[in-house]
């Protein structure tokens, strides 16, 4: 038994959430405290048609990012129940095939955004110069899409092994090279959006390599591949992936819509948007690392037959979600005036940050919830319900309303809209999920 799967077996579950969720985060953090950190320099340059640019390409980086964030829920998915079955051969193999056919697949979806950026960039309502900067920059960072995604696989391999100290320093060091290339790139070199491209370059390098390396050096390493174990890996990754994806990708289909309505209230709202989208995983990146974290739990459990203690992490996660939502609502609502003042925010910008910095933070817990709940389904083989949840909470949940409250309060509408329609999706995929939890206890 590893160290990991004795932590998990025994213990207080609470403690265990909160632990791989508090370390996951740090990684994460760390690496959106330097992407706000970048959104900030951008600012300093006074270059509006930049920072709304900055704006846009986030909706498609949020968008190439949750692809391989679902390649990744599907890898863990496989592992981890090996590893709470004691198999580590096979967990070994699993990882190996995970990290071979994300690698592939990652890098042919990667190819096919950057063939269809021009498009993808006027749907999302850029024009003129912002359009042609926001094309730039994004030609320049995607194609490194794919080592992105393979140190998302590795931080998915070390929490199933339990190791979520390493599984964090994985994104922490990207974080640490992108703070050093960031402001000599952008603001002591003057490449504006060139430096910060290449600063991601180098960010990305470093997170694929503090990927692997954990993985070849502490947990058996990677076995000999061949065609036969892509081919029979295949199959069962992407019978989680699939739907994974697909549920990782409503979220910035939503977006992406939000921030098409946005547009119409000039490059001022885009800014504003583009501001509290940084913000949000900063605040919140212990529930965005929440899912990734509680996935292994329920998987090793699961593989060692407790559903007690599945039924009990989940009710648990839901718990830590809601006191990490009040805290730091709380927190963002105290700071609000020198975050607006940052970013030099004035006008329908800082308007936007008040309004996320306050009551719509809250309403967060609803997005906790559908993360919770997803990684529930996603490990107990009903991936598919989770598509159809985030996909409801990003079409049915976001459209309408924000269309409503638009037509009412402006760009503020909109973004009110959106988070109010995550209260209903939110309370449905909790109900939904411990369905799922009850048919498991009764082996059905």
């Amino acid at each position: 038994m590893t160290q990991g799967q004795a932590k998990f077996a025994t213990g207080n579950l609470f403690a265990h959430v909160a632990v791989m969720s508090l370390t996951g985060s740090v990684g994460l953090m760390a690496i959106f405290v330097v992407d706000l950190i970048n959104m900030v320099y951008i600012s300093w340059l006074m270059d509006p048609e930049a920072t709304a640019a900055i704006g846009y390409a986030g909706a498609v980086l949020f968008f190439t990012t949750a692809f391989g964030i679902g390649l990744s829920i599907g890898v863990s998915a496989l592992v981890s129940p090996a590893v709470g079955a004691r198999n580590l051969a096979l967990a070994r193999d699993r990882a190996t095939s995970g990290f071979a056919l994300s690698a592939i697949i990652g890098a042919v979806f990667a190819a096919m955004v950057w063939v269809a950026l021009p498009w993808i960039v006027g749907v999302l309502g850029a024009q003129g110069a912002t359009a042609e900067k926001t094309l730039w920059f994004l030609r320049l960072l995607i194609p490194s899409q794919p080592l992105l995604m393979i140190g998302m696989i590795g931080g998915g391999i070390l929490r199933s092994h339990g190791d979520a100290k390493r599984s964090m320093m994985v994104t922490v060091w990207g974080a640490v090279v992108l703070a050093l290339l960031d402001p000599v790139l952008i603001l002591w070199l003057d490449l504006g959006l060139t430096g910060a491209a290449l600063a991601g370059w180098g960010s990305r390098l470093a997170i694929a390599a503090m990927a692997l390396w954990p993985v070849w050096r502490h947990y058996g390493g990677f076995s000999v591949l061949n065609a036969r174990i892509l081919r029979a890996d295949l199959g069962p990754l992407m019978a989680i992936s699939a739907p994974a994806i697909l549920t990782q990708l409503a979220t910035p289909v939503g977006q992406a819509i939000v921030t098409r309505m946005v547009a119409a209230h000039g490059e001022g709202a885009v800014a504003g948007m583009a501001i509290a989208g940084r913000l949000t995983p900063v605040a919140f990146g212990v529930i965005f690392a929440l899912s990734g974290a509680v996935g292994p739990i329920l998987g090793q459990n699961l593989g060692a037959g407790r559903m007690d203690r599945v039924r009990r992490t989940f009710m648990d996660a839901i718990l830590f979600c809601g006191l990490v939502i009040v805290v730091m609502s709380a927190l963002l609502f105290a700071v609000r005036g020198p975050i607006a003042d940052l970013f030099q925010a004035t006008g329908i910008t800082r308007d936007l940050i008040y309004l996320f910095c306050g009551p719509l933070s809250l309403l967060f817990f609803f997005n906790g919830l559908i993360f919770v709940a997803n990684a529930a389904c996603n490990n107990l083989g009903a991936a598919f319900q989770s598509t159809l949840v985030n996909w409801g909470r990003h079409t049915l949940g976001t459209l309408p309303f924000a269309l409503w409250l638009g037509t009412i309060w402006g760009p503020q509408g909109v973004l009110i809209g959106q988070a109010a329609g995550g209260v209903l999706f939110g309370l449905l995929a909790v109900w939904l999920a411990l369905r799922v939890i009850r048919r498991r206890e009764l082996g059905v």
